[in-house]
């Protein structure tokens, strides 16, 4: 049986609904009409075999499927855009700065800065890893040229562009009992970190007793804390890996969700290379 290829236009149309819930905001990013695009989605499905959006009187959603295609679909216009870009964009040279928390400089950065190697050999990438207030100073004296800056949601986006957001949670080590004790011990980073306010605003709205339990301006320390039972502390829930675990239940306030804003010092076709790897990340994370 011949097994039928996927169009990448018709997986542009697809993410572009999925992203914005509705055919009629899909059809202007991609511009067309709505009605082409319920052509597209309709033969789509048959050939999957599959329905990939429940339809609803004012929006769609992603079925199961849905979901499980939306990612495929990204990766495959990604890697469409990576090909292309070998043979025809301008071939990029130099050096580029990007500072980074250690949270995402650890766990998302990796990936991006592996496929940003692949299209632009030749671009050197310096990261440098700091709390939002370095790297912003670093920033403002030209010492990067881009920074992902955490932003706690009473504050909004301040400068640059939102690429990300999602909540923080508590979290502790499998079977942990440290959410049990009273104070509470919580692992934080210092005082500054956006987290650390967002925390502690929901504990004292909450009337919670709470000890710092432990501080460190490192993710990796905050996990130490935790693995030995000593502490919980807030995390984001995409971040969360075992042997960790989100700590639900109990008298434990919603801490609320933060925001990464990536600022740039200015644009050219470094900066805006890297800066499009940087979202298209996060995209995929959302």
């Amino acid at each position: 049986m011949k097994i039928p290829l996927l169009d990448n236009d018709v997986l542009r149309s697809f993410v572009a609904i999925a992203e914005s819930g509705t055919f009629t905001s899909a059809a202007r990013v991609v511009h067309r009409t709505p009605s082409a695009l319920s052509m597209q989605i309709k033969q789509l499905e048959r050939n999957l075999g599959k329905t990939l959006f429940i339809r609803e009187p004012r929006r769609v959603t992603l079925t199961a499927e849905g979901e499980v295609l939306l990612d495929y679909s990204r990766r495959l216009l990604r890697l469409n855009e990576e090909a292309v870009q070998h043979f025809i964009s301008p071939t990029l040279e130099g050096k580029v700065g990007i500072g980074t928390s250690d949270d995402v400089g650890t766990r998302i950065l990796p990936e991006v800065l592996a496929e940003f190697a692949r299209s632009y050999p030749a671009v050197l990438v310096d990261v440098v890893v700091g709390s939002s207030k370095q790297n912003l100073a670093r920033l403002d004296a030209g010492e990067l040229d881009m920074t992902l800056v955490t932003v706690a949601d009473e504050a909004g986006i301040g400068r640059g562009e939102l690429v990300h957001e999602e909540p923080l949670v508590w979290a502790g080590r499998e079977g942990s009992s440290a959410y049990q004790r009273s104070p509470l011990p919580i692992a934080m980073a210092h005082e500054g970190c956006a987290w650390r306010r967002m925390t502690l605003r929901a504990l004292d709205r909450a009337g919670i007793s709470y000890r710092i339990a432990y501080t460190c301006e490192h993710c990796s320390g905050q996990e130490a804390a935790m693995l030995a039972d000593l502490a919980v502390a807030p995390f984001p829930k995409s971040l969360i890996r075992p042997p960790l675990k989100e700590v639900v239940g109990g008298s434990l306030p919603d801490i609320g969700s933060y925001q990464l804003a990536l600022v740039r010092r200015g644009s050219n076709p470094l900066n805006d290379a890297l800066a499009s790897h940087v979202k298209e990340a996060f995209q995929g994370l959302s």
